[in-house]
């Protein structure tokens, strides 16, 4: 196993404006997820969320501190969000097994010392999609299925964004600090993720895509609503979305993808919309 950690700073909307496509993805784009045997994490300087996978083949994949954390063990201060979007698998926790199936998710809280993630079959690898936020409070670990969470029915056919949204991780479900996660599943013939786009100047969301076939991608749009900017995602890659930004995709193929956010309130409402006609 090994350990693959990149640092992303904050940046100003101001200076995104003149970004050119290969600075964009620099800054937003995560692109480095879902290796075997490798431990990802993806450290963004919003709301200091990390963002990260493990996909156990050979062996388990623990969940180990880096320098740049300055913590004992990984969830000294903080927790983690974990979906899992491969074969099933098994994530050990202080010695304690939580069986995860497709699409299941389980919230690890602080202090937890020792966590693993494990396949059932190595030729079915699980794929366990990790977000991490600073914690301060230690609240139970708990497996959340998809009959557990909410579920919203939003959109229509006729304006191309019918979809399901998962509530996996949100108030009411499962305490946390301050993580929120969830899946959005599009129906057959939709391909707009979410519309009227908007932003949330008390949170920060990362995207992670998934579910598209090959050669198939997601145009993710961001920016402030009069200045925005896109960005191509392929299948397996997240987008990090400022608390300045828009964050709205459309696909050329079916995909489903996996929202999580961090900040200061846990309204999943708190939100700022703006229709299609007021984007530039």
């Amino acid at each position: 196993m090994s350990i693959v950690f990149t640092n992303r700073y904050a940046t100003h909307p101001d200076d995104v404006k003149h970004y050119d496509t290969d600075k964009l993805r620099q800054h937003f784009l995560v692109d480095n997820l879902m290796q075997p045997d490798v431990l990802v994490l993806n450290y963004t300087h919003y709301e200091r969320l990390i963002v990260g996978s493990a996909v156990p083949v050979k062996g388990a994949v623990v969940l180990e501190t880096v320098d740049a954390l300055k913590a004992e063990y990984f969830l000294e201060r903080r927790e983690l969000g974990v979906i899992n979007i491969g074969g099933a698998g098994v994530v050990e926790v202080d010695g304690t097994p939580y069986a995860l199936n497709f699409r299941e998710a389980l919230y690890v809280g602080k202090g937890a010392r020792d966590v693993r993630f494990v396949s059932t079959d190595a030729a079915n690898p699980a794929k366990f999609y990790l977000n991490s936020t600073p914690a301060h409070h230690q609240y139970p670990t708990r497996h959340i299925t998809m009959a557990d969470c909410n579920v919203l029915n939003m959109g229509a056919l006729e304006t191309s964004n019918k979809r399901d949204i998962y509530q996996l991780m949100i108030k009411g479900v499962v305490d946390t600090c301050q993580l929120q996660m969830g899946l959005t599943v599009l129906h057959p013939g939709s391909v707009w993720n979410t519309m009227p786009a908007h932003q949330h100047d008390r949170r920060m969301e990362a995207y992670f895509y998934f579910g598209l076939s090959e050669g198939q991608q997601v145009c993710h749009f961001m920016g402030e609503p009069q200045q925005t900017r896109h960005i191509f995602v392929g299948n397996d890659q997240a987008v990090v979305s400022p608390p300045w930004s828009i964050h709205s995709g459309c696909g050329t193929g079916s995909y489903t993808f996996i929202w999580g956010m961090a900040g200061e309130n846990h309204d999943y409402n708190d939100m700022d919309k703006f229709p299609a006609s007021a984007l530039r």
